[in-house]
């Protein structure tokens, strides 16, 4: 297997991070991603300290594989973080200014602390603030984007700059594009489109074929799906920009968050999970650069294997130049 300092540091045995993506990465993807050697990483974005808890907990009873928690800095509840700190082995955070008081907090608890970042700026403050990792996302990548460059001039930039571990975020969706992360001096990759159609993931089905059906230039950088969360740029499916302009109500559908059915306002930025109900095609369907390499379900084991496995193998035919 793939050793880096990444893997070293963090006590997996994939130099692979599944992203943290609310409604999206629950329990059971995260489990399946640790046991595989990845690190899995549970969304509590708006998950009250008390549930998140229970879930970190019942992960830590279900393996010995390393987890961890996405936090997003709009939704952000401190109680929350002190709560991952103690029951997961990384701490992450994306979307504001490195903050240390935060860094403090995870690293009272014991976890290492992450930050996501778009811009060298942001990740020397990162590095500054005590983070022990650094995500390089590029403006590949599916979901909420923090930048506007690239991932390898990005990822170039950001190495040059710190001295903590580098995670490479955005289009990376297959053994060649992880390999060649790894050789531009990542220690690790972050996948997270793929793991939309995971078995275990928690995605709306209508969602699932939509990206099978896509490849990258379907995808595009807007601002549209802002409801809840103005001004953050976010890459989605075009197809869903078009849908939701096209549709007439303010209200699309309905979906559950923790437990509870709540209305879908139309541009909302929720994406549909398998509880949700309306018109799905008109949601946000968030996806990165990395799509094409979505082809069907697929269990999350095989998606870490195929990557890491294809990863290693390429890595060692460059080598050998073949």
């Amino acid at each position: 297997m793939l050793t880096t300092r990444f893997t070293k540091l963090v006590g997996c045995r994939v130099p692979l991070q599944q992203a943290g993506m609310g409604g999206i990465a629950t329990p059971p993807l995260v489990l399946a991603v640790a046991e595989a050697g990845g690190l899995g990483m549970l969304g509590a974005a708006m998950v009250p300290p008390h549930v998140l808890a229970g879930a970190l907990e019942d992960l830590a009873k279900r393996t010995d594989g390393t987890f961890g928690v996405s936090f997003l800095m709009p939704f952000l509840d401190r109680d929350a973080v002190a709560v991952a700190a103690t029951r997961s082995r990384v701490v992450e955070f994306f979307y504001a200014e490195p903050d240390p008081t935060l860094v403090e907090i995870v690293h009272a608890g014991g976890a290492l602390a992450c930050w996501q970042v778009g811009s060298v700026e942001e990740a020397v403050a990162a590095a500054r603030a005590g983070c022990d990792i650094v995500v390089a996302q590029g403006a590949e990548a599916g979901g909420h984007v923090r930048g506007r460059v690239g991932l390898l001039p990005l990822l170039s930039a950001v190495l040059d700059a710190v001295d903590v571990p580098v995670v490479a975020a955005g289009g990376i969706g297959t053994a060649r594009s992880m390999a060649a992360a790894l050789t531009a001096g990542a220690d690790a990759v972050r996948v997270g489109t793929r793991f939309v159609a995971a078995a275990e993931s928690d995605t709306h089905p209508d969602y699932v074929a939509a990206l099978v059906g896509a490849g990258a230039e379907d995808t595009v950088l807007t601002e549209r799906f802002s409801v809840m969360w103005p001004g953050a740029p976010h890459r989605v499916l075009r197809s869903a920009v078009a849908a939701a302009e096209a549709c007439s109500d303010e209200v699309v559908g309905e979906t559950e968050m923790l437990g509870v059915r709540q209305p879908l306002p139309r541009f909302a930025v929720p994406c549909p999970t398998r509880s949700t109900t309306g018109r799905i095609a008109a949601m946000a369907l968030y996806a990165g650069e990395s799509v094409g390499a979505v082809l069907g379900i697929t269990p999350a084991a095989d998606i870490v294997h195929e990557l890491a496995d294809g990863a290693e193998q390429l890595l060692r035919d460059w080598a050998r130049g073949t």
